[in-house]
């Protein structure tokens, strides 16, 4: 058996890990937002449950509307750090 890149054994990059750390609040709320779904399958929906479902859904577009708006800015201050110019511009 060959070892490579992908090899379990070598584990995440620093990279891999800078990335997870960054998505991590979207995965989080993705993960309340399920709970809630999963904790009203079976029931009716009460007043008290249509807010925290609401809360979970506006808490998961918030972190990823966060997470938009980190990833254009670190591709601009890339792409401007390739040109030189600032906002990217050639």
């Amino acid at each position: 058996m060959t070892h490579s890149d992908t090899s379990p054994e070598r584990g995440p990059t620093p990279a891999e890990l800078d990335a997870i750390d960054v998505e991590m609040p979207v995965i989080l709320a993705e993960v309340d937002l399920l709970d809630v779904q999963i904790a009203l399958l079976d029931r009716p929906l009460y007043e008290i449950d249509a807010r925290r479902l609401r809360r979970a859904r506006h808490r998961l577009l918030t972190e990823r509307a966060r997470l938009v708006t980190l990833v254009r800015a670190q591709r601009c201050a890339h792409a401007s750090h390739r040109t030189g110019t600032p906002g990217g511009a050639a």
